[in-house]
C-alpha cells in the first residue's frame, strides 16, 4: 500500500467522520424524544423510503424489532395492516420523492396514524401531512441554503446519519427500558 493512498484514506476518514459529528449535534433533541415516545407508544411502526434510505430505515426497522417493538417497512411481503395506533415514519431528504410522499397521503387518508417526516427539507409537502418532522438539515438535491454541506456523494450524509441516529435511539431506548443487552438475542434471527 502505498503511502500517499494511506493518507487519502486517513484525511477522508477524519472528513467523513466530522461530517457526521456536525450533523448529529445539529439534530433537535426535542424533534428525537418526541420521535422515541411515539416509537414507544404505537402498536406498530412502519417505515418507508426509497433507495439508499430505505436501506437505512430497513436497518432502523430490524433494530428496533430486536427490542422486541412491532416493526414493518412498506413492501415487505408480510406487512400487515397498519391502523390509526401505528407509527409510520417517512424517511425522504427531499421530502418530495414521489413514493414516501404518496403512502405518507394514502396513510393519512386512510387511518390517520401518526406521521413523522425524517428529512432535510422542513418546507415539502410533507409538512402539511406528517404530524411533525426531525430534520437531518444536510446537503438534498436542492442545496438549500441552510443545508449542511458534504464532501460526500448524492445525499450519502444524510442516508448514514439515518442509520446512526436509529442505532443512537435504540441505545437509548435500550438504557431507558433498563433492558439487558444480552437478553435481546431472543430476537435475534436464529435460522442462519
Amino acid at each position: 500500500m502505498s503511502e500517499e493512498f494511506a493518507k487519502k484514506y486517513q484525511d477522508t476518514c477524519g472528513a467523513v467522520l466530522n461530517e457526521l459529528q456536525r450533523t448529529l449535534q445539529s439534530i433537535d433533541p426535542a424533534s428525537l424524544e418526541r420521535l422515541c415516545q411515539e416509537i414507544l407508544a404505537a402498536d406498530q411502526v412502519f417505515f418507508v423510503g426509497v433507495g439508499r434510505v430505505l436501506l437505512s430505515l430497513q436497518s432502523v426497522c430490524k433494530r428496533l424489532a430486536h427490542l422486541g417493538i412491532k416493526t414493518h417497512y412498506v413492501g415487505e411481503i408480510t406487512e400487515p395492516a397498519i391502523t390509526k395506533n401505528d407509527l409510520l415514519i417517512v424517511g425522504s431528504g427531499s421530502g418530495a420523492s414521489l413514493f414516501p410522499l404518496g403512502i405518507a397521503k394514502k396513510a393519512r387518508a386512510a387511518v390517520d396514524c401518526k406521521i413523522v417526516h425524517i428529512g432535510s427539507n422542513p418546507n415539502s409537502e410533507m409538512k402539511d401531512i406528517c404530524d411533525f418532522m426531525v430534520r437531518i438539515p444536510v446537503r438534498t438535491k436542492f442545496y438549500l441554503e441552510d443545508e449542511i454541506d458534504s464532501c460526500q456523494p448524492m445525499t450519502s450524509l444524510f442516508e448514514q446519519t439515518l442509520l446512526l441516529v436509529g442505532d443512537i435511539l435504540a441505545k437509548m431506548i435500550i438504557e431507558e427500558r433498563n433492558l439487558d443487552m444480552k437478553s435481546l438475542w431472543q430476537y435475534h434471527a436464529n435460522l442462519e
